[in-house]
């Protein structure tokens, strides 16, 4: 009887490094894993079925989260991804570059503005001139996701901070002290709380707005951060969020949003990851999805796209 329990549990062992290897050949062979940020859900989601059109025998897996909390995957939880794509350059050059990726390319752009809804209290009142004053109203309650996680956090810190200076009212940073209760890891964990009408307004990307079907209003260029020709303006606003370690702690200093893509040294199937970027890239392909969900392409060059093996 005990023989026949070893014998089984060879067997089994045998059919599971089987069943193991298969997975994972299968893997090497024709899975694509993209970690990206929340506000690229959506546009990830097309580019991908788009893709999948012309490559149906491809498996592509999309994984959200706040951006830092992203390069935290690869860097603290070493998981292995194919692609990582941010919301902020600046998440891959100070969190995987030198050790856990090479190269770091733009790829688009976007604005921060305060979305909500037509029941959000005071929807027909707010503006771009009293938006302070009714989010500071103790009966209006706000969202914003966590600065330690993901960068629509800590610019909507920077955002706060530079109206603050640009307004002469250090009053607007209080603002960071109210409802901290609704904060949450990304952005787009706010949008079942806006819907169930459990907060009234959120800080958040213009493109997720326009991909939700949200009324929002535009914030001033000033403090938008939508406008590269202030970048000397916007860097006067800073924060600090966590490290790679703990106890560290890493400077982000205002500037206008650029998103940025990497394939990190640790990605199990560099070919596939080069063509869907080489897709995503493409002008007429993925960044013409882009463009038509809100957000704006940032076309990289002829030469860019040569050196990094993502021509289409």
């Amino acid at each position: 009887m005990k023989r026949n329990h070893v014998y089984l549990s060879i067997g089994l062992a045998v059919f599971l490094l089987i069943i193991c290897n298969s997975c994972n050949r299968n893997k090497e062979e024709n899975q694509i894993v993209i970690f990206h940020a929340g506000s690229l859900s959506v546009p990830f989601q097309e580019i991908k079925t788009a893709y999948l059109k012309e490559n149906p025998d491809i498996e592509v897996l999309l994984e959200a989260a706040g951006s830092v909390d992203c390069a935290r995957k690869i860097t603290e939880l070493n998981r292995n991804c194919d692609i990582m794509a941010s919301a902020d350059v600046r998440v891959i050059d100070e969190f995987l570059i030198p050790d856990y990726a090479s190269w770091n390319l733009p790829f688009a752009r976007n604005e921060m503005v305060i979305a909500f809804m037509d029941k959000s209290r005071q929807s027909d009142k707010i503006s771009q001139h009293n938006w302070r004053k009714i989010l500071a109203d103790e009966d209006i309650i706000y969202g914003r996701s966590n600065p330690h996680a993901d960068p629509c956090g800590y610019r909507t810190v920077l955002v706060l901070q530079l109206e603050a200076m640009r307004s002469g009212n250090s009053q607007v940073v209080e603002l960071l002290e109210k409802d901290k209760a609704y904060m949450r890891p990304k952005e787009t964990d706010l949008l079942g709380l806006l819907e169930a009408h459990a907060i009234d307004y959120i800080f958040i990307y213009k493109s997720v707005a326009v991909q939700h079907d949200l009324k929002f209003i535009n914030l001033s260029d000033s403090i938008n951060l939508a406008k590269p020709e202030l970048n000397d303006w916007y860097a006067n606003s800073t924060t600090f969020i966590h490290g790679n370690q703990p106890g560290d702690s890493v400077k982000m200093i205002a500037e206008a949003m650029v998103y940025s893509l990497t394939i990190p040294k640790n990605a199990e199937n560099l070919s596939l990851a080069e063509d869907f970027l080489a897709f995503l890239l493409h002008p007429e392909k993925g960044m013409k999805i882009l463009e038509n969900l809100g957000q704006e392409p940032i076309f990289p060059d002829e030469n860019t796209l040569k050196q990094l093996n993502l021509n289409d």
